[in-house]
């Protein structure tokens, strides 16, 4: 599949109707989403054939995008249900099969197959600081092959010196900068749109789990 192709799907996905600000929901764009899981793909062979995770799935956009690109199996996690059912609505209308699980990131306790590897658009931590890192921390232990994280541009340092430090990751790497286009979805946006710069991020455990025959 073309990326053209893949962020013209992505753009019919039904998004959030009444985001919750104390989750930091906000839609993952086609545009970039279509990028993330194009480039996990094209140049490194992370989607097809895999099992992947979309961490914090929302309305289900990253796990479909894979589902859409051939993953072996796609599954979506999230702490809400109302995100739950439209991530379920979303893949059903695209005829995609994607497993769908409520659970806190902080608290999962991964028991399932293996899994090659996870995606996600976390919370950037306006509302709760470090959250975005508790994501990737989590991401780490469950990916066996990489994890595709976006993280504002400006935090680059950071996430790169926590990631190598405390996360004991292998390699850490901007695959490219983006813009996050943030619609006016809460009484304290001011604008009716602001762009923000984020990273495109691959993240690589030091330790690769041996994959589990099917």
């Amino acid at each position: 599949m073309k990326l053209k192709q893949l962020e013209s799907y992505l753009g019919n996905l039904d998004q959030f109707t009444d985001p919750k600000v104390e989750l930091e929901q906000y839609p993952t764009g086609p545009h970039i989403a279509s990028r993330m899981l194009f480039s996990a793909e094209n140049s490194f062979g992370d989607v097809s054939g895999k099992v992947v995770a979309d961490f914090g799935c929302g309305c289900g956009t990253l796990g479909i995008a894979a589902a859409l690109l051939d993953a072996e199996y796609a599954i979506g996690i999230d702490v809400d249900s109302d995100s739950l059912e439209l991530a379920s609505q979303n893949a059903e209308d695209l005829e995609v099969d994607m497993e769908l699980i409520q659970c806190d990131i902080n608290n999962l306790e991964w028991k399932g197959q293996i899994v090659d590897t996870v995606v996600m658009n976390p919370p950037f931590g306006t509302r709760k600081k470090g959250a975005d890192l508790d994501f990737l921390k989590m991401g780490l232990k469950v990916a066996s092959q990489a994890v595709y994280s976006f993280h504002k541009t400006s935090t680059r340092d950071h996430v790169k010196r926590t990631a190598l430090r405390n996360f004991n990751v292998r390699s850490a790497e901007v695959l490219c900068e983006l813009r996050f286009d943030v619609p006016q979805l809460y009484k304290f946006h001011k604008k009716k749109e602001v762009d923000i710069a984020v990273d495109l991020w691959r993240f690589v455990p030091q330790k690769n789990q041996e994959r589990v025959a099917k």
